[in-house]
C-alpha cells in the first residue's frame, strides 16, 4: 500500500518537523500544504529539509507568499508582520527561489492540494460547513487537502447539500468518501489546544486518512526563539497549542 505523509504549517519549527518525519517512518511521498516559514526561528533549515524530501508535492502558503512580497503585510497582525520581515532578512537566495516556484494549487488524479481553500487557495480558512460546501462546489477532484487553520479537521458530503464534520485526534482513522476536505493540522504551531506536532497519513488505495500527533522538544524551539530575540508570545504559545 502507498503511504503518503500529508503535512502543513511548519512555520520554521525544525524540531517539530524532524519529529514528524521520524514518527511517520517510511513513506512513499510527501505532500506539503504550505507555510514553511513564519513565526519560527529556523526558516532556512526547514526549507532545506523539505526541499530534500523525495517525491514531494508542495504548495505555497500565505506566509510564504508574504515573505516573497506577494501579499500585503497589512493582511497580518503585528506579531506575524514582524516575523515576515525578519524571515525576509534570513532566507538564502536558493531558499527564496524554492518558495517562489511553489504553486498555489496542485491537482492530482483524485486530490486537490491547497493551503487555504479551493475558492481562495492562499487566504481563505476552511473553518465552517458553509465555507466547506462552497469549496466542494468548485472542487475538480473527489478530495481536497488543506492547511492554514492549524486545526486537524474534515468535512464530507455525498450530495453537496448536507455535510458531516469531524475533528482529528491522534490515531483517528477516517474512510474517505467524495466529496471531502481534510486538514492534517499544523506541524510547527498547533492551535487546537494540543501542543504536539500534527500531521496525517493518506493511503490512496484504501481511501483512508489517519491523523497523527507526536511530541517534540518544545523548549528547544522556544529557547532558540528567545535567544534570537524573537517574539516571546509566539514562543510561549507553542507550549499550549494556541
Amino acid at each position: 500500500m502507498t503511504r503518503i505523509l500529508v503535512f502543513s504549517d511548519i512555520h520554521a519549527n525544525l524540531t517539530a518537523l524532524e519529529a514528524v518525519l521520524e514518527d511517520a517512518g517510511r513513506v512513499d511521498a510527501y505532500w506539503f500544504l504550505g507555510d514553511l516559514v513564519g513565526y519560527g526561528p529556523q526558516p532556512n533549515e526547514c526549507v532545506e529539509c523539505v526541499r530534500a524530501l523525495p517525491n514531494l508535492l508542495a504548495v505555497m502558503g500565505n506566509h510564504d507568499a508574504a515573505v516573497l512580497g506577494k501579499m500585503p503585510l497589512g493582511w497580518f497582525n503585528a506579531e506575524a508582520r514582524n516575523m515576515i520581515v525578519w524571515t525576509q532578512s534570513q532566507l538564502s537566495p536558493q531558499n527564496l527561489a524554492f518558495l517562489a516556484q511553489l504553486p498555489e494549487k496542485i491537482i492530482t488524479e483524485s486530490v486537490s492540494l491547497v493551503h487555504g481553500s479551493i475558492r481562495k487557495p492562499i487566504t481563505e480558512y476552511v473553518v465552517s460547513d458553509s465555507i466547506a460546501l462552497a469549496s466542494m462546489a468548485l472542487m475538480e477532484t473527489p478530495f481536497a487537502f488543506v492547511g492554514h487553520s492549524h486545526h486537524p479537521l474534515c468535512w464530507q458530503s455525498e450530495d453537496t447539500k448536507t455535510i458531516q464534520f469531524c475533528k482529528g485526534q491522534n490515531g483517528k482513522k477516517v474512510g474517505m468518501k467524495p466529496k471531502a476536505i481534510f486538514n492534517p493540522g499544523s506541524v510547527g504551531q498547533p492551535r487546537d489546544g494540543d501542543p504536539r506536532a500534527a500531521y496525517a497519513l493518506y493511503t490512496p488505495e484504501e481511501h483512508l486518512w489517519e491523523w497523527r500527533r507526536v511530541e517534540y522538544n518544545i523548549s528547544q524551539t522556544q529557547n532558540l526563539m528567545l535567544n534570537m530575540g524573537l517574539s516571546p508570545y509566539n514562543a510561549l504559545r507553542l507550549a499550549v497549542g494556541k
